[in-house]
């Protein structure tokens, strides 16, 4: 007993991470591995049909093993699929796919790549490795998405421009004259603020002008007043709006311009050399850069609408900053567009600082970053927004703080400095860095999201939500929860006032389950989603889905796991119960023609159904039999004894005419005593036997035979209900093998004419010497 078990704990290898995968496939031998997540757990109903093929087949090269594809990297794009999905690796080489659980299917590609490697092995044949057909399509599909986009980053994005209307033209309140004019010009304005510039903003933003001898006057003229931004375009593409807004405004001398364009902006409202009125950028890169120091937040529109690809990055705020900083942080960090997608606070030992800054082993300030890093609780953000990796680091500033300081007096790390020699905010260099690192400290997690009967009406955008914010939805149900199914999801709020109403407003309607990855997918989601109360949720998260989609407490449109514990508790529960219900509605319809048509392509298994139907049958009529014998010996004892049991063998016919489809309405007539004989012994396993009766009948003295006719006929009772019997079960097997069983059937009953016409005459013999009444 022992043994067997631990041949069934044996039968499959579980494999949970890069390692073991990595070993598994480095062995000899075909594994047949069946790909799971956790949240839905191996092809459990295969495992019956693994146990018999392994047995019977015996081979050791033969394996069968099951994958978590949330552990395993390489099997990354095996995520948020739900069809089982069962791989066949020969030598480390991907030899087979099926998809589904097709046992047939599964059974056939065993035998033929087992005998395959067989054949490897000896020398005789190559294996031939194949690329997964599905991850194949994924994969092309991945980049064709990629190269759309890139080609939308290259030609969809609307060139801007920047201009200032300077002190003095705000100063003699020709503002909204100047913007008429901009607008007639059919320019866009696609920002406006009103600043007084610094002079240190002033020094930076005219540094270029630095070595000229007006240099001093002009900083003491912009920094005289207010001034007023815009960022500028034009038209569906904003193409030479740079060239056009310069020749707008006109030439930066203002006698110049009133000479050579008397209808330029400058002409019209400049006063002396600089004091011109108007500024504007003097190409594409410096309109990038003063776009980039005036409105660090800005996202430049794209062509046709066309929608911006969200970027993620990885925000670090250290130690010493956290505790002194970190609301300041966050709320910069909100103003500047971008939306906070993942958050964790954390203490990071020792290790897993150096692990996080390997790249960085070997500096002179390695051993003081790692101590900095594991001195005190981090806050880790995921970042979300357009050209997020790059605009977050334009916010960070340089790396150095005194260079900061100097250079980026605004920038986050001059402002938040607490040590001269380490900065105090971290950003990804990269998106393959900003990858890496959310990993690190957002691991791929899975959580529950549930779109509430409610928010039905917005469900598309919901889900659009849920996609920009970088989940993937890894199984999705739509269904009308039971009663039973709402309290079971909300157990943990049975004692709260408001369980009852909440149980029946989660059945009230149409309720959208899912399953959703990403890293630190329980925060993440649970940040997206904001505060249970929408009037909250305005106020402290106002572009959260409870705030866009929730109407109350009770309605506020989504649901959101707490943790990691409660997420995995509910997808097993409440996922595994919807799938138990829909199961059970199965059973009730049809066999479909895929599963027909797999138990047709398995005679030994039909066989063996058949074999277990009959048997059943058997012990069935085995008791019927003697509950009738009784029943006829009673008849036998009233009157007209001979009438009653010429008739009970015609009603046994007829009953055999209705299940053999009327066949035998074509023989010839006879009497009913005669026919039904013929037909009730036709089909008897020893004829000889029933021939002997009679004759020894044939052989006794008139009294002796007088005497004894209630034995007699038991005896024939007992003959006739044995062939009534074979005839049932003749009948019943022709049914379930077709036709041609019934054909031979018949054929049977045909043979035996000759014999049974004699019986015939024998049994009217005796008939005669019957005493007319009873005993």
């Amino acid at each position: 007993m022992a043994g067997r078990r631990k041949a069934e704990i044996q039968l499959q290898m579980h494999i949970e991470s890069q390692e073991e995968w990595e070993d598994l496939l480095s062995k000899e031998g075909l594994n047949v591995i069946d790909v799971y997540q956790e949240w839905c757990g191996p092809c459990t109903g295969m495992v019956s049909n693994f146990k018999k093929i392994k047995n019977e087949m015996g081979d050791p090269l033969l394996k069968f093993c099951t994958a978590k594809a949330d552990m395993i990297d390489s099997l990354d794009k095996y995520r948020g699929h739900c069809e089982p999905c069962f791989l066949f690796y020969a030598g480390g080489c991907l030899v087979a796919v099926v998809r589904g659980a097709n046992s047939p299917k599964i059974l056939r590609t065993i035998t033929e790549q087992l005998k395959q490697e067989h054949k490897c092995l000896d020398g005789g044949s190559e294996r031939k490795e194949i690329k997964d057909p599905f991850i194949a399509q994924l994969e092309s599909k991945e980049k064709e998405t990629e190269k759309e986009e890139e080609e939308e980053e290259e030609e969809g994005v609307k060139e801007v421009t920047v201009a200032l209307i300077k002190p003095d033209a705000v100063e003699a309140g020709k503002v909204d004259q100047i913007l008429e004019d901009i607008k007639a010009a059919g320019i866009e304005i696609l920002k406006h603020e009103e600043r007084k510039l610094t002079e240190d903003e002033v020094r930076q933003f005219y540094s270029h002008l630095q070595d000229q001898d007006f240099f001093e006057d002009l900083v003491k003229f912009m920094t005289s007043g207010p001034s007023h931004v815009l960022a500028l375009t034009k038209g569906k593409t904003g193409e030479n709006i740079i060239d056009e807004f310069r020749d707008l405004i006109g030439p930066t001398d203002v006698e110049e311009a009133k000479t050579q364009k008397p209808e330029s902006l400058r002409a019209k409202h400049g006063q002396q050399t600089f004091m011109n009125a108007l500024h504007g950028s003097s190409s594409a890169d410096m309109a990038t850069r003063e776009l980039a120091f005036f409105f660090p937040d800005f996202v430049a529109p794209h062509v046709d609408g066309k929608a911006p690809k969200l970027q993620r990055t990885l925000a670090l705020v250290r130690p010493e900053a956290f505790r002194l900083h970190k609301d300041e942080i966050i709320s910069k960090i909100r103003e500047s567009g971008f939306k906070v997608a993942m958050q964790k606070e954390m203490q990071l030992t020792k290790e897993m600082a150096e692990e996080f800054y390997k790249e960085h082993t070997g500096q002179e300030y390695f051993d003081q970053l790692v101590t900095n890093m594991s001195s005190g609780p981090v806050l880790a953000l995921g970042l979300a927004r357009e050209d997020a990796i790059e605009g977050w680091r334009s916010m960070l500033g340089p790396k150095e703080v005194d260079k900061a300081k100097e250079e980026a007096p605004e920038s986050l790390r001059a402002k938040f400095a607490v040590d001269d020699a380490i900065n105090s905010l971290h950003g990804s260099d990269s998106e393959d860095t900003a990858k890496k690192e959310l990993d690190f400290f957002f691991p791929m997690e899975q959580t529950v999201a549930v779109i509430k009967p409610d928010a039905e009406g917005t469900k598309d955008e919901i889900i659009d939500r849920i996609h920009e914010a970088g989940f993937k939805i890894a199984a999705r149900k739509e269904t009308k929860l039971t009663k039973e199914i709402a309290e079971e999801f909300y157990a943990d709020h049975k004692d709260k006032d408001y369980y009852n109403d909440l149980v029946e407003h989660m059945t009230s309607g149409p309720t959208y389950l899912m399953v959703l990855s990403r890293e630190g997918a329980v925060d993440g989601w649970r940040s997206l989603i904001g505060p249970t109360d929408p009037t909250q949720a305005k106020e402290v998260s106002p572009d959260s889905i409870r705030a866009t989609y929730g109407k109350s407490i009770l309605e506020n449109a989504v649901h959101g796991s707490s943790d990691p514990e409660h997420a995995k508790k509910t997808i097993k529960t409440i996922f595994e119960t919807i799938d138990e219900e829909a199961e059970k509605d199965e059973e009730d319809k049809p066999v479909s023609d895929s599963t027909r048509d797999a138990e047709e392509s398995s005679p030994e298994v039909k066989s063996q159904q058949l074999e277990e139907q009959r048997a059943k049958e058997e012990e069935t009529r085995q008791e019927t039999p003697k509950e009738e014998t009784k029943e006829e010996e009673k008849t036998e004892e009233q009157p007209s004894t001979e009438q009653k049991t010429d008739e009970q063998p015609t009603e046994e016919s007829k009953e055999e005419q209705s299940k053999e489809e009327q066949q035998e309405e074509k023989q010839e007539e006879a009497p009913k005593e005669e026919k039904t004989e013929e037909e009730t012994k036709a089909p008897s396993p020893k004829p000889s036997e029933t021939e002997a009766k009679p004759s020894e009948s044939e052989a006794q003295p008139q009294s002796e035979t007088e005497t004894k006719p209630e034995e007699q006929q038991q005896e024939e009772s007992k003959t006739e209900e044995k062939p009534s019997e074979e005839t049932e079960q003749k009948t019943e097997e022709s049914t379930a093998q077709g036709e041609e069983k019934k054909e031979e059937t018949q054929s049977e009953e045909k043979a035996p004419d000759t014999q049974t016409t004699e019986e015939s005459k024998e049994e009217e013999k005796k008939e005669e010497t019957k005493p007319e009444g009873g005993d």
